[in-house]
C-alpha cells in the first residue's frame, strides 16, 4: 500500500513527510516485535548486552520509550529490519522521485 502511495505522489516534495512517516513506521513495528520478544532469554537471542537487555525486558509499561532504549535500538536496527524485508519508506520514495525528474 505504501508503494502504491509513494508512485502516485512520488512527484512532490514530500521528503519531510516521508521522514515522519517512516519513522513512526519503523517505531511501532519495534513495539510490535519488543511485545513478541519481551522475554530475557529471546533478547538475549538477538546479541545483546546483559544489562541493557534485562533493563528492557523488565519494563512492562511504556512501550513506546522502551523501543528507544538502546537495547532495542541496536537488537532491531534499520538494517535488520530491511533484511528481514521491510521496505523503507524513504528510501523508495528517493528512488522514485529521482527517477519521475530524470
Amino acid at each position: 500500500m505504501i508503494r502504491g502511495w509513494i508512485n502516485y505522489y512520488a512527484i512532490g516534495d514530500m521528503y519531510r513527510v516521508m521522514m515522519k512517516i517512516d519513522a513512526h513506521l519503523r517505531t511501532r513495528l519495534k513495539v510490535i516485535l519488543w511485545k513478541q520478544w519481551r522475554r530475557y532469554h529471546c533478547l538475549r537471542k538477538l546479541g545483546d548486552n546483559h544489562n541493557l537487555t534485562r533493563q528492557a525486558s523488565y519494563m512492562k509499561d511504556h512501550n513506546q520509550f522502551v523501543t528507544t532504549e538502546a537495547c532495542i535500538v541496536r537488537a532491531l536496527s534499520k538494517q535488520r529490519l530491511t533484511n528481514n524485508g521491510l521496505v523503507s519508506c524513504l528510501d523508495y520514495y528517493l528512488i522514485r522521485h529521482k527517477r519521475k525528474f530524470n
